[in-house]
């Protein structure tokens, strides 16, 4: 059996929990909300996660207020991140605050900020 890889690196992806989206607009969600992270990042830490694989967690928020406290927790710590506002085009209205990216940082980092979140 071959070892359980080792990631150090991660990207953290946040998804509100409390408005409605099919499971399609929550993954393009959470792939702008990706994107928009990792173009923030140092570019020493989009190598590093790049070769590791490029790890991502999914979790849920219960609201926009959420999103908003954690991407400035995140800044604080130096951590890239990318709030995503809707064009509402399809199933929501424009503007509306739908994820948040968090990284690529350390996983110990993201983790002490996103630790009491579960799963989306």
């Amino acid at each position: 059996m071959a070892e359980e890889p080792v990631f150090r690196y991660k990207q953290c992806l946040i998804v509100r929990n409390d408005i409605t989206m099919s499971c399609g607009k929550k993954c393009a969600q959470a792939a702008h909300a990706s994107i928009g992270a990792y173009e923030h990042a140092d570019k020493n830490l989009k190598k590093a996660w790049l070769s590791e694989g490029q790890k991502k967690v999914v979790l849920k928020a219960n609201d926009e207020r959420t999103l908003y406290d954690l991407r400035m927790i995140a800044e604080n710590a130096g951590i890239a991140t990318s709030l995503i506002h809707d064009a509402g085009m399809t199933e929501i209205p424009p503007g509306t605050v739908t994820a948040l990216g968090l990284g690529p940082a350390k996983s110990e980092d993201l983790d002490r900020i996103t630790g009491s979140l579960t799963l989306l």
